[in-house]
């Protein structure tokens, strides 16, 4: 009888610990990874937990939409149908949505205890962003788009008081250079939502391609959205004509396809801001129209870069407006922004300057610079949109030849134009190319997929302030917010947009949404750790970049020693390296201290968590040959631009890297290199190695012949060996290591290399640069 009684006691236990709140899981401050970090939060004990008794109270039908995705992501992933009830029904165990008129607009507060979770919001915005903090207190698995068996579904109790800085957090993404579908569009909506991000600008326009659908002008898609596909080429070495430039690449939205984009991103909270650009950018549109332009002269679609930008719109022709005042009437039905972004960069004026209809235009207008003429273009269209209830938002060149009354500027280059608009009043956009174009590096440019130059790593983004340090409080309340921008040259397929976009987005976003008092990188990047993971769930192919080695080489010419300095952007990082030939995975030495090289040697390091290398390892060979430090004479001058580390540069152990802006290459503009080595003795010799570069969309090619004489006393020379190679399109950018070995060991003292540079770009009107960082003698 007793063992009964005591059984009865155990099984009443349990059941009493499986139903008490109190016993729930726990939670710490580290479990919460919640991007972008929130205005306040609290955490508290006890957790809440969703099953399938959980309902969802709601008080209008725009809450439903909101939370409809919700309950529809909790059954995909948990196999829990959520329901939502009357809001008259009980309080526990619920999820509650419930307006206060008092918090801030976006803003929301989430509070949850071991019963219920009620989100309070002021708008629709609010009670979404509450949503997406809620996604992210939940484990990572709910975002999965396949059932997640044994997961416990709880989320910490806290209490979350949250409103943005800024009101515009933006993504442009340029689908004319490169062409991304509408279902792409659509996922990037549903991202930039769980990033609470609010903007969408496509960049429908531009040289490459029309990506948007005019029913009074169908020559704008049947001819502008198509140009011939020459993927395989250098973007900016596209303009040779080829037999199979009859095959197209290109595509565009349809009408139908825009009103799906824009009523998706209306349920996001997300505005979506056309760019129809003008007056320059427009080749694509000229392709379709000639007479829009002053010289009324058919042109074919570029498949890649054009410099500079002449062929551009004819602003003294009145059938120029005429088609622009349509073209807009359609894009203003399709979209109902506030904004209408009207581009208004690069325009090269020199057809402006000789064109009868513009100079009629500028005497007719009393303008003195075809400046003022950009002017009068930007003004009248600015007019147009304004009766129509619309705003006008431009690049910063609308500033030139005076601002149009009442716009918008989007300051790219610098802080400049938007500190300069708003001192004149006007609403600016910070939007600056250092800190705000994904399109640029985010890693060692030897190991990233080829970009459009620059570095831009992702705790530079993360300091992204758009209030300029230098601005009065009067000029930063005319800062409406920033936003990312990928520009989509080097961006062939969506997979690659994704890889430049993420994780810089999450950055971007805590930029845009936190308090700067909030703000901590080594905080961030604890947290996006947590959102890489959420990233794989959900299929994103972000970049790992910010876990990348990097390294700085100092060389000690006087003992011929080199310190090599191993970096990455995590701070605290734990790296660890191995020499030669050993294996990462063992064996490791942690870096402590700038590494001494004395001799021929391989680094390979790489960042470890939990005794686990992180991403891809960094791999560095410092060579030391016969050459090493000695004295380099030139017989043909390098570019003053580009002297490297100067007169050691070429024998410094070094290899530069493909950034040729790193300070470890030497170029030589349309002329040979000859140089001459001083070994100091004479030494036996039978092979020398010239390292060289080749990125033919800046114009620097591989050399085409590469000569190697000898000499014992420096002035009579006998040619060793020839090495020829013919010119070869590359679209990439690539790093050569040019091996000219000799008949036969040769004793001598000099060394002089003659590297021939490419005799004719085959771009016209255009040089070539030879680019060299290392000669290696052996």
């Amino acid at each position: 009888m007793k063992k009964i009684h005591f059984l009865n006691y155990i099984v009443s236990f349990l059941l009493l610990i499986s139903c008490s709140p109190t016993l729930k899981k726990e939670f710490t401050i580290a479990d919460i990874s919640i991007i972008p970090k929130p205005s306040e939060m609290v955490l508290s004990k006890g957790s809440f937990t969703f099953n399938k008794n959980t309902k969802i109270v709601l008080n209008s039908a725009s809450q439903k939409s909101i939370a409809s995705e919700f309950i529809q992501q909790f059954k995909i992933s948990t196999g829990i149908q959520l329901q939502i009830v009357d809001k008259n029904a009980s309080q526990q165990n619920v999820l509650l949505f419930k307006k206060d008129t008092m918090l801030p607009k976006e803003g929301y507060h989430l509070t949850t205890t071991s019963s219920n979770i009620t989100i309070k919001a002021t708008d629709d915005a609010g009670f979404l962003y509450g949503v997406q903090t809620l996604r992210q207190l939940l484990p990572l698995t709910f975002e999965a788009d396949t059932l997640q068996k044994n997961s416990e579904w709880s989320i910490p109790n806290v209490d979350i008081k949250d409103t943005p800085r800024f009101g515009w957090r933006g993504l442009m993404l340029d689908v004319s250079r490169h062409f991304f579908g509408k279902e792409y569009v659509l996922k990037t909506i549903d991202r930039l939502a769980s990033h609470k991000m609010n903007v969408l600008h496509l960049h429908l326009i531009d040289d490459q391609g029309w990506r948007i659908e005019i029913k009074k002008y169908p020559k704008l898609t049947e001819i502008g959205a198509w140009r011939a596909d020459k993927e395989d080429l250098h973007w900016n070495t596209r303009n040779i004509k080829r037999p199979t430039d009859s095959v197209k690449y290109g595509g565009f939205y349809t009408q139908e396809d825009i009103k799906e984009i824009v009523a998706y991103a209306k349920t996001k909270q997300i505005t979506v801001i056309p760019e129809i650009e003008l007056p320059a950018h427009v080749t694509s549109a000229i392709a379709a129209y000639p007479h829009l332009s002053c010289k009324n002269k058919q042109v074919a679609v570029p498949s890649g870069g054009v410099w500079p930008i002449t062929d551009i719109y004819c602003p003294g022709k009145e059938t120029t407006f005429e088609f622009l005042e349509d073209v807009l009437s359609e894009v203003l039905n399709l979209f109902p922004s506030k904004y209408i972004h009207i581009g208004g960069d690069e325009a090269t004026k020199t057809n402006w300057k000789t064109c009868a209809h513009c100079q009629q235009r500028m005497r007719v207008e009393n303008l003195d610079k075809v400046e003022e003429l950009q002017s009068y273009f930007v003004k009248r269209i600015e007019k147009f949109i304004n009766l129509k209830g619309r705003k006008l938002v431009g690049w910063d060149e609308i500033l030139e030849g005076g601002l149009a009354p009442d716009a918008t500027v989007m300051s790219w280059r610098g802080f400049k134009g938007g500190i300069e608009a708003a001192k004149k009043g006007h609403d600016v956009v910070m939007t600056p190319g250092e800190f705000c174009y994904v399109n640029l590096y985010q890693g060692p440019y030897d190991v990233e997929p080829i970009a459009q130059g620059g570095y831009l790593p992702l705790h530079k983004v993360y300091n992204f302030d758009p209030v300029h340090e230098s601005m009065s409080v009067a000029e930063s309340n005319h800062v409406l917010g920033g936003q990312a921008n990928l520009w989509s040259e080097f961006v062939p397929t969506e997979s690659h947009s994704e890889y430049m976009i993420f994780p810089r987005l999450a950055a971007m976003s805590e930029a845009l949404w936190s308090e700067k008092k909030n703000k901590d990188w080594a905080d961030f990047s604890s947290r996006l750790l947590q959102q890489f993971k959420r990233y794989q769930v959900q299929g994103i192919n972000y970049s790992e970049s910010a876990f990348l080695i990097s390294g700085e080489t100092k060389v000690g010419i006087d003992n011929k020693t080199i310190h090599l300095i191993l970096q990455n952007e995590f701070p605290e990082s734990e790296i660890r390296y191995v020499l030669n030939s050993d294996d990462l995975s063992k064996n490791t030495l942690k870096y402590t201290a700038p590494i001494q090289v004395t001799k021929t040697t391989q680094i390979k390091a790489s960042l470890f968590r939990n005794d686990t290398p992180v991403g891809r390892p960094y791999v560095k060979t410092i060579k030391f040959h016969k050459a090493m430090a000695k004295k380099v004479s030139y017989q043909t001058k390098h570019e003053k631009k580009y002297v490297g580390a100067g007169a050691i540069n070429l024998v410094d152990g070094l290899r530069g890297s493909k950034n040729f802006f790193d300070g470890k290459w030497q170029g030589w503009l349309s002329k040979d290199m000859e140089v001459t080595i001083d070994l100091e003795t004479s030494q036996f010799i039978n092979k020398v190695t010239v390292s060289a570069m080749e990125d033919q969309g800046p114009d620097i090619y591989y050399p085409v012949q590469i000569e190697v004489f000898t000499s014992s006393d420096g002035n009579k020379f006998t040619k060793q060996v020839i090495f020829h190679r013919p010119y070869k399109a590359n679209p990439t950018t690539t790093l050569g290591e040019f091996e000219l070995n000799f008949p036969k060991k040769t004793r001598s003292r000099y060394i002089k290399i003659i590297a021939k540079v490419l005799p004719k770009n085959p771009e016209p009107n255009r040089g070539v640069w030879l680019f060299v960082d290392e000669i290696i003698v052996e």
